[in-house]
Protein backbone atom coordinates (compact mmCIF):
# COMPACT_ATOMS: atom_id res chain seq x y z
CA UNK A 1 0.00 0.00 0.00
CA UNK A 2 2.71 2.66 0.98
CA UNK A 3 3.81 2.46 -3.48
CA UNK A 4 0.49 3.34 -4.00
CA UNK A 5 0.10 6.74 -1.34
CA UNK A 6 -0.88 9.89 -3.48
CA UNK A 7 1.62 11.67 -1.84
CA UNK A 8 -0.15 15.30 -2.41
CA UNK A 9 -2.98 14.25 -0.09
CA UNK A 10 -0.34 14.73 2.78
CA UNK A 11 1.21 18.20 1.61
CA UNK A 12 0.22 21.14 3.75
CA UNK A 13 -0.50 23.65 1.76
CA UNK A 14 1.43 26.20 0.45
CA UNK A 15 1.25 29.89 2.74
CA UNK A 16 0.07 32.68 0.04
CA UNK A 17 1.10 36.50 0.60
CA UNK A 18 -2.35 37.88 -1.05
CA UNK A 19 -3.94 36.36 1.97
CA UNK A 20 -5.69 38.65 4.72
CA UNK A 21 -4.53 38.34 8.16
CA UNK A 22 -6.96 36.66 10.37
CA UNK A 23 -4.79 37.46 13.56
CA UNK A 24 -7.69 36.62 15.54
CA UNK A 25 -8.87 33.71 14.58
CA UNK A 26 -5.19 32.24 14.76
CA UNK A 27 -4.96 33.46 18.02
CA UNK A 28 -7.95 31.11 19.16
CA UNK A 29 -6.08 28.80 17.62
CA UNK A 30 -2.97 29.48 19.73
CA UNK A 31 -5.01 29.27 23.04
CA UNK A 32 -6.30 25.71 21.82
CA UNK A 33 -2.53 24.61 22.20
CA UNK A 34 -1.61 26.13 24.99
CA UNK A 35 -5.01 25.01 27.17
CA UNK A 36 -4.18 21.53 26.04
CA UNK A 37 -7.11 21.74 24.06
CA UNK A 38 -8.02 17.65 22.20
CA UNK A 39 -9.88 18.70 19.37
CA UNK A 40 -9.94 22.07 17.05
CA UNK A 41 -12.81 21.95 15.06
CA UNK A 42 -13.29 24.31 12.10
CA UNK A 43 -16.75 23.91 10.60
CA UNK A 44 -18.25 26.11 8.24
CA UNK A 45 -19.93 25.44 4.60
CA UNK A 46 -17.68 25.23 1.35
CA UNK A 47 -16.01 28.54 0.31
CA UNK A 48 -15.52 30.29 4.04
CA UNK A 49 -11.46 29.83 4.30
CA UNK A 50 -10.92 26.85 6.59
CA UNK A 51 -8.38 24.90 4.76
CA UNK A 52 -6.96 28.29 4.24
CA UNK A 53 -7.03 29.52 7.92
CA UNK A 54 -5.30 26.42 9.00
CA UNK A 55 -2.73 26.23 6.77
CA UNK A 56 -1.94 29.77 7.57
CA UNK A 57 -1.61 28.73 11.02
CA UNK A 58 0.05 25.55 10.36
CA UNK A 59 3.05 27.58 8.61
CA UNK A 60 3.27 30.22 11.58
CA UNK A 61 3.38 28.00 13.95
CA UNK A 62 5.94 25.71 12.22
CA UNK A 63 8.51 29.10 12.55
CA UNK A 64 6.82 29.89 16.01
CA UNK A 65 8.02 28.61 19.37
CA UNK A 66 7.46 26.71 21.44
CA UNK A 67 7.88 24.34 17.89
CA UNK A 68 5.09 23.17 16.31
CA UNK A 69 5.09 20.09 14.05
CA UNK A 70 2.18 19.00 11.54
CA UNK A 71 0.99 15.98 10.00
CA UNK A 72 -2.00 16.62 7.44
CA UNK A 73 -4.13 14.31 5.00
CA UNK A 74 -6.42 15.60 2.66
CA UNK A 75 -9.40 13.13 2.55
CA UNK A 76 -11.41 12.37 0.02
CA UNK A 77 -14.22 9.34 -0.46
CA UNK A 78 -12.09 6.62 -0.81
CA UNK A 79 -10.36 7.04 2.69
CA UNK A 80 -14.12 5.82 3.68
CA UNK A 81 -11.68 2.35 3.56
CA UNK A 82 -10.67 1.90 7.28
CA UNK A 83 -7.05 0.15 6.30
CA UNK A 84 -6.25 3.41 3.70
CA UNK A 85 -7.27 5.60 5.70
CA UNK A 86 -4.62 4.86 8.76
CA UNK A 87 -2.40 4.24 6.39
CA UNK A 88 -2.71 7.66 5.12
CA UNK A 89 -2.82 8.76 8.96
CA UNK A 90 0.47 6.53 9.69
CA UNK A 91 2.58 8.06 6.28
CA UNK A 92 1.19 11.57 7.39
CA UNK A 93 2.67 11.12 10.90
CA UNK A 94 5.84 9.49 9.14
CA UNK A 95 6.21 13.42 7.78
CA UNK A 96 7.23 14.08 11.40
CA UNK A 97 9.02 10.93 12.40
CA UNK A 98 10.32 8.86 9.39
CA UNK A 99 10.18 5.76 10.97
CA UNK A 100 7.26 5.61 12.83
CA UNK A 101 4.37 3.08 12.05
CA UNK A 102 7.18 1.18 9.44
CA UNK A 103 5.71 -2.51 10.71
CA UNK A 104 2.10 -1.04 10.59
CA UNK A 105 2.09 -0.39 6.74
CA UNK A 106 2.64 -4.11 6.21
CA UNK A 107 0.03 -5.35 8.48
CA UNK A 108 -2.38 -3.31 6.98
CA UNK A 109 -1.49 -4.41 3.62
CA UNK A 110 -2.63 -8.15 4.73
CA UNK A 111 -5.75 -9.81 3.88
CA UNK A 112 -5.87 -10.68 7.32
CA UNK A 113 -4.86 -7.61 9.14
CA UNK A 114 -5.38 -6.90 12.70
CA UNK A 115 -7.67 -5.08 14.51
CA UNK A 116 -8.15 -1.21 14.51
CA UNK A 117 -7.94 -0.92 18.00
CA UNK A 118 -4.34 -2.61 18.12
CA UNK A 119 -2.69 -0.74 14.92
CA UNK A 120 -3.89 2.08 16.57
CA UNK A 121 -2.83 1.63 20.05
CA UNK A 122 0.73 0.16 18.46
CA UNK A 123 0.78 4.32 16.30
CA UNK A 124 -0.35 6.13 19.24
CA UNK A 125 2.71 4.03 21.91
CA UNK A 126 5.27 5.17 19.07
CA UNK A 127 4.31 8.88 18.47
CA UNK A 128 3.95 9.09 22.53
CA UNK A 129 7.58 7.66 23.05
CA UNK A 130 8.90 9.73 20.16
CA UNK A 131 7.89 13.09 21.57
CA UNK A 132 9.34 12.65 25.05
CA UNK A 133 12.25 13.60 22.80
CA UNK A 134 10.82 17.32 23.00
CA UNK A 135 8.54 18.24 25.92
CA UNK A 136 8.03 21.30 24.32
CA UNK A 137 6.99 20.91 20.80
CA UNK A 138 3.46 20.45 20.01
CA UNK A 139 1.99 17.94 17.25
CA UNK A 140 -0.97 18.63 14.98
CA UNK A 141 -2.82 15.92 13.18
CA UNK A 142 -4.86 17.67 10.49
CA UNK A 143 -7.78 15.68 8.69
CA UNK A 144 -8.74 18.55 6.42
CA UNK A 145 -12.20 18.12 3.90
CA UNK A 146 -13.66 15.72 6.67
CA UNK A 147 -17.21 15.66 5.37
CA UNK A 148 -16.08 13.60 2.49
CA UNK A 149 -16.09 10.33 5.64
CA UNK A 150 -19.47 9.05 5.84
CA UNK A 151 -18.48 5.43 7.01
CA UNK A 152 -18.80 4.86 10.74
CA UNK A 153 -15.59 2.21 11.07
CA UNK A 154 -13.51 5.76 10.22
CA UNK A 155 -15.67 7.42 12.64
CA UNK A 156 -15.26 5.13 15.44
CA UNK A 157 -11.31 5.07 14.68
CA UNK A 158 -10.84 8.64 14.64
CA UNK A 159 -12.74 8.88 18.28
CA UNK A 160 -10.38 6.31 19.48
CA UNK A 161 -7.16 8.38 17.76
CA UNK A 162 -8.56 11.74 19.62
CA UNK A 163 -9.58 9.75 23.29
CA UNK A 164 -5.90 8.70 23.24
CA UNK A 165 -4.06 11.35 21.45
CA UNK A 166 -0.39 11.83 24.14
CA UNK A 167 -0.16 15.04 25.51
CA UNK A 168 0.83 17.73 23.00
CA UNK A 169 -0.92 16.12 20.55
CA UNK A 170 -4.13 17.76 19.28
CA UNK A 171 -6.78 16.56 16.32
CA UNK A 172 -7.29 19.07 13.63
CA UNK A 173 -10.77 18.82 11.61
CA UNK A 174 -11.57 21.16 8.72
CA UNK A 175 -15.38 19.97 7.74
CA UNK A 176 -18.39 21.30 5.63
CA UNK A 177 -20.77 19.43 8.24
CA UNK A 178 -20.03 18.50 11.91
CA UNK A 179 -18.37 14.91 12.46
CA UNK A 180 -20.14 12.52 14.47
CA UNK A 181 -18.04 13.33 17.11
CA UNK A 182 -19.08 13.53 20.99
CA UNK A 183 -19.09 17.10 20.01
CA UNK A 184 -20.68 18.74 23.53
CA UNK A 185 -19.17 16.51 25.84
CA UNK A 186 -15.65 17.70 24.84
CA UNK A 187 -16.92 21.20 24.81
CA UNK A 188 -18.32 21.03 28.32
CA UNK A 189 -14.98 19.36 29.05
CA UNK A 190 -13.13 22.18 27.87
CA UNK A 191 -11.34 19.83 25.65
CA UNK A 192 -12.76 21.87 22.17
CA UNK A 193 -11.52 25.04 20.45
CA UNK A 194 -14.39 25.44 17.56
CA UNK A 195 -14.32 28.34 14.51
CA UNK A 196 -17.77 28.45 12.86
CA UNK A 197 -18.94 30.40 9.56
CA UNK A 198 -20.18 32.94 12.22
CA UNK A 199 -16.62 33.51 13.08
CA UNK A 200 -14.87 32.98 9.60
CA UNK A 201 -17.06 35.75 7.82
CA UNK A 202 -15.22 38.85 6.56
CA UNK A 203 -15.51 41.84 8.99
CA UNK A 204 -16.21 44.85 7.12
CA UNK A 205 -12.38 45.73 8.11
CA UNK A 206 -11.43 42.68 6.47
CA UNK A 207 -13.71 43.54 3.11
CA UNK A 208 -11.86 46.78 2.67
CA UNK A 209 -8.53 44.98 3.21
CA UNK A 210 -9.28 42.81 0.53
CA UNK A 211 -11.10 44.93 -2.16
CA UNK A 212 -7.89 47.06 -1.88
CA UNK A 213 -5.30 44.98 -1.68
CA UNK A 214 -6.54 42.48 -4.20
CA UNK A 215 -8.91 44.20 -6.87
CA UNK A 216 -7.07 47.22 -6.62
CA UNK A 217 -10.08 49.26 -7.65
CA UNK A 218 -11.13 52.18 -5.53
CA UNK A 219 -14.60 51.90 -3.35
CA UNK A 220 -16.40 53.79 -1.54
CA UNK A 221 -17.87 53.09 2.12
CA UNK A 222 -21.14 52.86 0.72
CA UNK A 223 -19.94 50.29 -2.22
CA UNK A 224 -18.05 48.15 0.54
CA UNK A 225 -21.03 48.25 3.04
CA UNK A 226 -23.03 46.92 0.33
CA UNK A 227 -20.51 44.15 -0.65
CA UNK A 228 -20.76 43.26 3.04
CA UNK A 229 -24.40 42.63 2.71
CA UNK A 230 -24.52 40.94 -0.41
CA UNK A 231 -22.08 38.48 0.36
CA UNK A 232 -22.78 38.45 4.42
CA UNK A 233 -19.29 38.10 4.74
CA UNK A 234 -18.46 34.75 2.56
CA UNK A 235 -15.14 35.28 1.24
CA UNK A 236 -15.71 32.76 -1.85
CA UNK A 237 -18.43 35.24 -2.79
CA UNK A 238 -16.51 38.02 -2.33
CA UNK A 239 -13.96 36.67 -4.38
CA UNK A 240 -16.22 36.05 -6.83
CA UNK A 241 -18.07 39.08 -6.64
CA UNK A 242 -14.32 40.77 -6.72
CA UNK A 243 -13.82 38.72 -10.06
CA UNK A 244 -16.86 40.04 -12.06
CA UNK A 245 -16.23 43.91 -10.67
CA UNK A 246 -12.96 43.85 -12.37
CA UNK A 247 -13.59 41.77 -15.30
CA UNK A 248 -17.03 44.70 -15.99
CA UNK A 249 -15.00 47.62 -15.29
CA UNK A 250 -12.69 46.37 -18.08
CA UNK A 251 -15.19 45.18 -20.20
CA UNK A 252 -17.61 48.23 -20.32
CA UNK A 253 -15.17 51.03 -18.87
CA UNK A 254 -17.48 51.86 -16.30
CA UNK A 255 -15.92 53.92 -13.29
CA UNK A 256 -18.09 53.13 -10.03
CA UNK A 257 -18.51 49.51 -9.02
CA UNK A 258 -21.95 50.55 -7.55
CA UNK A 259 -24.51 49.24 -10.20
CA UNK A 260 -22.25 45.84 -10.60
CA UNK A 261 -22.42 45.11 -6.49
CA UNK A 262 -26.70 46.26 -6.51
CA UNK A 263 -27.12 43.53 -9.37
CA UNK A 264 -25.33 40.69 -7.81
CA UNK A 265 -27.15 38.18 -6.43
CA UNK A 266 -27.14 34.43 -5.42
CA UNK A 267 -28.08 33.54 -9.10
CA UNK A 268 -25.43 34.87 -10.71
CA UNK A 269 -23.33 32.44 -12.86
CA UNK A 270 -20.31 32.75 -11.15
CA UNK A 271 -21.63 31.78 -8.05
CA UNK A 272 -23.70 28.53 -9.84
CA UNK A 273 -20.75 27.46 -11.01
CA UNK A 274 -19.00 27.92 -7.79
CA UNK A 275 -21.64 25.69 -5.88
CA UNK A 276 -21.90 23.26 -9.04
CA UNK A 277 -17.96 22.69 -8.95
CA UNK A 278 -17.38 22.24 -5.30
CA UNK A 279 -20.58 21.22 -4.45
CA UNK A 280 -23.11 19.56 -6.43
CA UNK A 281 -20.65 17.52 -8.45
CA UNK A 282 -18.86 16.08 -5.56
CA UNK A 283 -22.34 14.43 -5.03
CA UNK A 284 -22.99 10.78 -6.09
CA UNK A 285 -24.53 10.48 -9.68
CA UNK A 286 -28.31 9.18 -8.05
CA UNK A 287 -28.47 12.52 -6.21
CA UNK A 288 -27.08 14.82 -9.08
CA UNK A 289 -29.79 13.44 -10.97
CA UNK A 290 -32.33 13.96 -8.32
CA UNK A 291 -31.27 17.44 -8.13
Amino acid sequence: MADRFLTTKLYIPPSRPDLIPRAQLMAHLDDGLALGRKLMLVSAPVGFGKTTLVSEWVHYRAESFPPCRCAWVTLDQGDNHLPRFIAYVVAACQKIYDDVGRDLLPALQSPQSPPTEVVLTDLLNEIAALGRGDPRAHYLLVLDDYQEITAPAVHEAVLFLLEQLPIHWHLVLTTRVDPPLPVARLRARSQLTEIRAADLRFSVAEVTSYLHHVTGIGYSQADIAALTVRTEGWIAGLQLLGLLIQETMRRQSIDSPAQIIRNFTGAHRYVIDYLTDEVLDQQPATLRNFL
